[in-house]
This record gives structure tokens, C-alpha cells and sequence, in this order.
């Protein structure tokens, strides 16, 4: 067990810190905006909740290279992974132009939210500052999932580092200008990541293109065009992926849309406590993507017993971790909500969402690092199944529910934003649960079907 921990702490660890590096923008825009208007932040929380709906949606579709590249990394099967990152980066052509028309043109999502004329017009001109930044954001993905899917995510870190010690200065001069440059309250800090974006992806392709890690896979030795067969693999595996991620986080983007009608103020409120679920989140996504990537690896190396033993270690790591967390936060609710606003009205409308958040974060680390472990056997559709019936049944349908009321007999303490977020914990309970389930059945079938096949021995783990 304990070679293991060590296994996935050392993938862990700089996974957790380049996502919470990436994870740091949003701190960052939130609390920076937060200072110059309660509009712009009202404007980011809505635009921002839209732009991660399609880059999660988008980028989960991508993330199908690392389960894929990982069981090929395992079999040792270099040259196969170089033709499955230029698939990927053919895929990822299409995809941006798909995220650049949606958010371009975000108005029938904004007319969901019932925003007024001004929270309408600075929304969209986040937005669309953003749509420029997404081809940017969908090679650095490629490029994070191959890294991961070899075991090098410290090569992805170091960028991720990078580009959050560039943000703070580019915010703080575009938002509230400087040398020439008018203040652009919320749209600066879109202006200031779509930048930064296209940084990290050229980037991105100069170290697949020259480091030595990536050498024996050959990605740009060749040109090719789109192989129908393997692009269809990517699919299979990459649009229920996708449709995951998109699940999980249009959960929150509508719980926004909707908490929208309750006023600037307590959109604000959310806002914060979206945010800090988000900063939460990362650890257990950390310790997901460290558990996906090594049982990925043994199974293809023919280790289903292993592979077994470090989904359950990774998983039980995570919400043991998950239980402190909540400890803390719930302790120190109040220097936490007062470090985001100064605002008092936006304070008291956070506080009991931000306890909520206390409590659910221990089933979100049930469920992110359960489904992680899944993907890693090529498992998509039941997981996103319990998705769809847990977040957005459960969740939002019962959010909207509990929120507005619809019954007449919702209790004062779970109505308005309150009751989306009692959901949304409840939602949470029901998918860590199913997916726990389905994956120790997965896991159980994939050992049984290796030792019946005759001949099938273990190699032994790359270094």
C-alpha cells in the first residue's frame, strides 16, 4: 500500500500544484474584479460560469489521449503514441471551431439568465475576448494529457507556474489600466489569459517537438491526415468523456444562470463559493489523474491486480484528504469569505453556501477520483449516465426545485441560491456512490477475464 502512496503522491503532487496554478486565475480575476466593480464581478461569475462549460465540454473530449496514450506508454508502444497526438490535434482543429462560434455568440445562453442591459453587455465582452484564447487552451490540453499519460506532469507544472506568475501583472494592468491602456475592468482579465493561453501552447508544441521525453514517439517526425479509425476511438472514448465534464460543470453553470434571478449580490455569493469548491476540487483531481494515469499504465502491461489495488489506495487517499479540508474551511469560513469581498452583503449571502461546500467536498473526491479510475479501463457511458441522472436530476432539477419554491413547501433555509447548493451536495452523494460501485464490478471483471486468459502475463512497470 505504501509503494503505492508513493506512487501517486509523486504524480500527484505537481499535478496538484499546476492546477491549482490554473485554478489560481479564476482566485485571481474573482478577487481582483471583486475591487473594481460589483457589476464586473456579477458579469464574471456568469461569463465565466459559460466559458467553462465549453472548455471543460470541449477539453474532456481530448482528455480521451491520456487513458489512450497511458495503455499504449504501458505496453510500450512509443511509436503508436506519436500518431495518437497527431489525431488528437486534428481533433482538437475541429473542436476550437466549434467552442470559438459558441462563445462568440453566447446570446441564447445570456438570455437564460434574465441578465439586465449593462450585466449583458460586459458578459458578452468577456466572452468574446475569451473565444480567441480557446485554440490556445485545447493544445495545451493535448499536450497536459500526454505529459500525464507518461508520468512526466511536473513538464506540464513548470508552464502552468509560469504563465500564474504572468497573470497578477497583466490583471492588474488591464483591468484597471495603465501606460497607455484604459481600464477594461472584467474583459482585462479575459484579455490578459487569452494571452497567456497562447503562450502556454506554444510552448506546449516546442517541448513535444524538442525535449527528449517525448523523442521515441516521433509526433512531428511526419505529417499525417485524420485516420478515421483512430479518431473514432478518440471519440468513443472522448465524447462521453466529454459529455461528463460538461455534465459536472454546467451542473454549476446553470445553478449560476439561474441563482442570476436572485440579484447581483448573491450571484456574487455564489461566485465565491464556486470558486472555493473549485480550489478544493483540485487536490482530489490531482490524486484522480496520478491514479488514472498508473492504473492506465498496469493495465497495459497485463497488471489488472495492480491496477485494482491503486484505484482503491488513490481513491481512499483522496477522501481522507477531502475530510480535512472540509474541517478547515468549515473553521475558518469567515477569513476565507472576508479574503474574496469587503463587501458585507456579499459576505452574509456566501456564508452558508460556503458551509455547504464543507460538506459536499468529500463526496466530489469520491466521485471525481472513482471516475478517473474508470476512464483509465476505458469505461465512459455508465459513469456518464449516473452523471446525467445524479447532477442534473437530482441536482439541478431538484436545485431549481428547493430554489424557486415550485412546490410551495420548501423550507425558508433551502430556498434561493441555498437550495441549488443543498441539490447539488445531495446530487454529489448519489454519483460518488454509484460510481464506487460500478467501479469495484469493472475492476473485478477485468481480474477475472486476465486470469482465465491463458499465457497473459505482467510486464514489469517502466521506469
Amino acid at each position: 500500500m505504501f509503494e503505492h502512496l508513493r506512487r501517486i503522491a509523486g504524480l500527484a503532487w505537481p499535478v496538484l500544484i499546476g492546477q491549482l496554478a490554473i485554478i489560481a486565475f479564476g482566485v485571481i480575476d474573482t478577487a481582483m474584479v471583486g475591487r473594481y466593480s460589483a457589476l464586473d464581478l456579477a458579469a464574471l461569475g456568469l461569463g465565466s460560469s459559460i466559458y467553462v462549460s465549453v472548455y471543460i465540454g470541449l477539453t474532456g473530449i481530448l482528455t480521451a489521449l491520456q487513458p489512450v496514450a497511458a495503455q499504449l506508454y504501458g505496453a510500450r508502444r512509443d511509436e503508436e503514441i506519436g500518431e495518437e497526438v497527431r489525431q488528437g490535434l486534428w481533433l482538437a482543429l475541429a473542436l476550437m471551431a466549434i467552442g470559438f462560434v459558441i462563445l462568440y455568440f453566447p446570446g441564447p445562453l445570456l438570455d437564460l439568465a434574465h441578465a439586465d442591459g449593462a450585466l449583458r453587455e460586459r458578459t458578452l465582452d468577456y466572452l468574446r475576448l475569451l473565444s480567441f484564447g480557446l485554440p490556445g487552451s485545447l493544445v495545451f490540453r493535448l499536450y497536459s494529457s500526454l505529459s500525464n499519460a507518461v508520468g512526466r506532469p511536473r513538464l506540464v507544472m513548470i508552464l502552468q507556474v509560469g504563465a500564474l506568475a504572468l497573470k497578477v501583472p497583466l490583471n492588474t494592468w488591464l483591468i484597471f489600466g495603465g501606460f497607455g491602456i484604459p481600464s477594461l475592468g472584467g474583459p482585462g482579465c479575459a484579455l490578459a489569459s487569452t494571452a497567456l493561453n497562447w503562450a502556454l501552447a506554444v510552448l506546449a508544441v516546442v517541448a513535444m517537438a524538442k525535449l527528449d521525453v517525448f523523442a521515441p514517439f516521433g509526433i512531428f517526425r511526419r505529417a499525417g491526415w485524420p485516420q478515421w479509425r483512430r479518431q473514432a476511438e478518440l471519440l468513443k472514448l472522448g465524447l462521453p468523456m466529454g459529455l461528463s465534464y460538461l455534465i459536472e460543470v454546467t451542473s454549476y453553470t446553470f445553478m449560476a444562470l439561474f441563482i442570476a434571478r436572485f440579484g447581483a449580490t448573491t450571484l456574487a455569493g455564489h461566485q465565491i463559493a464556486s470558486n472555493l469548491g473549485a480550489v478544493l476540487y483540485m487536490t482530489p483531481l490531482s490524486i484522480g489523474v496520478a491514479t488514472s494515469t498508473l492504473v492506465a499504465q498496469a493495465l497495459g502491461a497485463q497488471r489488472p491486480a495492480e491496477a485494482r489495488l491503486l484505484a482503491r489506495h488513490g481513491i481512499a487517499t483522496a477522501c481522507v484528504i477531502a475530510c480535512c479540508y472540509g474541517a478547515i474551511v468549515l473553521a475558518l469560513r469567515p477569513l476565507i469569505i472576508g479574503g474574496y469581498t469587503p463587501n458585507p452583503a456579499v459576505a452574509a449571502a456566501a456564508m452558508p453556501l460556503v458551509t455547504i461546500v464543507t460538506f459536499y467536498h468529500l463526496f466530489d473526491a469520491l466521485q471525481i477520483t472513482t471516475v478517473f479510475a474508470l476512464r483509465a479501463y476505458k469505461v465512459v457511458v455508465v459513469p456518464t449516465v449516473i452523471y446525467a441522472l445524479a447532477l442534473w436530476g437530482v441536482g439541478l432539477g431538484g436545485g431549481y426545485l428547493l430554489g424557486f419554491d415550485v412546490i410551495g413547501a420548501t423550507p425558508t433555509a433551502l430556498t434561493g441560491a441555498r437550495g441549488f447548493w443543498f441539490a447539488n451536495m445531495a446530487s454529489l452523494v448519489i454519483a460518488g456512490v454509484g460510481l464506487a460501485v460500478y467501479l469495484s464490478r469493472v475492476s473485478a471483471r477485468t481480474l477475472h477475464e486476465a486470469r482465465e486468459t491463458p499465457g497473459a502475463q505482467g510486464a514489469q512497470p517502466r521506469a
